[in-house]
């Protein structure tokens, strides 16, 4: 067999071969990629939390700061707080899906936007946006309330004090959002809480007088290391609040609140 016939035959034996692997490369279906807007709900691998989902649960508690006004109308329950996680880890997109109260539902959204990144998810071989929910659970602490003594209603020795509803709650002067920024402005972070890096929320009860001022000062919730004796401090040092009324009268009320150290 000459050079050529068998160069001739080599050619026929490898094309059925090569055809054959032609047709199945044009059969088979790659994985199609995900478009770069999309938003999708269920995806490969999940979006997470920087840190961890512990992490951020302990920041979702740590960081909560309870409106007055929920507080004082003993308004509690759930947010769910709907987000879009971007493919840089950043969020966009903030809303309530489930709505308890306007205070509520506006801390619940504070505390999403002012959260840490996170890893973004991926799906397909690639890096996509994932719309996320998140529960953020509002409880009041025992022994919170709005509850307050009315006028008049000690009365005699071994009675219990008639406890209302006022018509107006007590509330600071200025406004909720002008007393924690109060809060923040004169706290002075303990050494001993700094040196050990503890951060968090003391709870604190004190009673609104019928004059404004802030009496009876406890925390309810401790942190140590110096910050309760802080939240203490801060309390005492507060300005006077507009007092709680019934018909037309200042009364007393009991209100608890938390004092937030961030580090």
């Amino acid at each position: 067999m000459t050079p050529t016939l068998r160069r001739f035959v080599l050619l026929l034996a490898l094309a059925p071969a090569g055809l054959t692997t032609v047709v199945a490369q044009q059969k088979l279906k790659y994985p199609k990629q995900p478009a770069a807007s999309e938003i999708y709900d269920a995806v490969e691998k999940p979006a997470v939390p920087l840190g961890g989902v512990e992490a951020y649960a302990e920041y979702l508690a740590d960081k909560q700061q309870y409106p007055t006004a929920a507080l004082q109308s003993g308004t509690q329950g759930t947010v769910t707080v709907n987000f879009v996680v971007e493919k840089t880890g950043s969020i966009s997109n903030v809303t309530v899906a489930q709505p308890v109260s306007p205070e509520l539902d506006a801390e619940a959204i504070r505390l999403i936007k002012g959260g840490p990144r996170w890893t973004p998810a991926q799906h397909r071989g690639g890096v996509v946006r994932q719309r996320v929910n998140v529960p953020i659970t509002f409880q009041i602490p025992a022994n919170a309330g709005g509850t307050a003594a009315a006028p008049g209603g000690a009365a005699a020795e071994g009675s219990t004090t008639q406890i209302v509803t006022p018509d107006q709650p007590a509330r600071p002067v200025g406004g909720t959002d002008a007393f924690f920024e109060w809060i923040q402005q004169n706290q002075k972070y303990p050494a001993l809480a700094r040196q050990r890096k503890v951060q968090g929320r003391v709870m604190m009860e004190f009673v609104v007088q019928k004059d404004g001022s802030l009496t009876d000062i406890k925390p309810i919730k401790r942190m140590g290391s110096g910050l309760d004796e802080e939240a203490i401090r801060l309390i005492k040092a507060a300005p006077k609040w507009q007092p709680a009324t019934y018909k037309g009268q200042p009364m007393k009320q009991k209100m608890v609140l938390p004092v937030v150290f961030t580090l």
